[in-house]
């Protein structure tokens, strides 16, 4: 097979913004040290991290025990519950706190980030039950609509969370917005084959975070680690999933849309050209990351409105 020439498929603004985030977090990180690679992808995040919007409020609290960041501007209709990217091992409050002051002030909905517990210290089902157990106390704090929301690592999160919560807490969870999620799909075929090498994140890069957040062993059919490895897709909140094209976890937005649909549910794929993993912190540099950061926010909106999923994706 021939490999995709990413010269020709990212557009010279991407390249400018892979130029600058490989500054600060090099192509082959994972070769670093657990430490060392936190370090750097912290002051990656940094480089790259933006003024909060006016009015946008914040404060770090606790919700059943799990660290939160909480960002609030004015009357809210809907509560975002957001999981951070970084294959489980890296990110926190701080990596994507412009991301959600941003999604804060753009819906006007009040915005909780969930900082689960990262591997190795804490391997799986550590870094779900965090996540579940936080998103049981924000649903207890905050009445209304709920939009479960995450990036990579964290839109397994997400998307983890909304399949449990099926019987257990109902009504609440009016959408999820997956964003370049990791879902556990079939490696052998799509993009995973197509862009196994792609910028900033290759096959060989998930293999690495797999073996951390598992402590060696992945679990099998267990769709708290991976969704689509779920056998029952009925009951979920109308789903958007938004991937792009330079990245091997593609194809699982597309799996994952068809499995919903074929049990008779709501959710969109969207993925957009030109673009990589990761590219929500390219937003300032890159049109066609702006824009689709633009897709985020406009689903997350949506959603939270109790809009339909295929609204979403308008």
């Amino acid at each position: 097979m021939t490999r995709p020439d990413y010269r020709v498929l990212l557009d010279e603004e991407v390249w400018a913004y892979l130029d600058r985030s490989d500054e600060f977090y090099p192509p082959d990180a994972t070769g670093l040290t657990i430490e060392q690679q936190r370090a750097v992808y912290d002051d990656m995040c940094a480089a790259f991290h933006q003024p909060h919007p006016d009015g946008v409020v914040t404060s770090d609290v606790q919700f059943g025990g799990v660290p939160c960041r909480l960002y609030e501007n004015g009357a809210m209709a809907a509560t975002v519950v957001y999981h951070h990217g970084g294959g489980f091992v890296v990110g926190g409050l701080e990596s994507h706190d412009d991301i959600c002051a941003e999604i804060c002030a753009t819906t006007g909905y009040r915005v909780v980030s969930v900082d689960y517990g990262l591997a190795p210290e804490v391997v799986f089902p550590g870094c779900f039950n965090d996540a579940w157990t936080a998103f049981g106390a924000i649903a207890a704090a905050f009445p209304g609509r709920i939009v479960l929301a995450g990036d990579s690592a964290g839109g397994n999160l997400a998307a983890a969370v909304a399949h449990y919560a099926r019987g257990r807490i109902d009504g609440r969870i009016t959408g999820q917005v997956l964003i370049y999620p990791g879902l556990g799909g079939d490696r052998g075929q799509g993009s995973y084959v197509t862009h196994a090498t792609a910028p900033q994140l290759t096959v060989a890069d998930m293999e690495f975070y797999q073996q951390v957040r598992s402590g060696g062993t992945p679990p099998e059919r267990d769709p708290r680690y991976a969704p689509l490895h779920d056998t029952d897709f009925s009951g979920l909140p109308p789903t958007a999933i938004l991937t792009v094209e330079c990245d091997p976890l593609s194809s699982d937005g597309e799996a994952y849309r068809d499995a919903i649909q074929a049990a008779g549910g709501q959710a969109v794929w969207i993925e957009t050209k030109g673009l990589v993993h990761g590219c929500l912190r390219a937003r300032t540099m890159s049109r066609r990351a702006a824009a689709f950061f633009d897709t985020v926010t406009s689903a997350i909106k949506d959603m939270g409105a109790g809009d339909q999923a295929t609204k979403a994706a308008t």
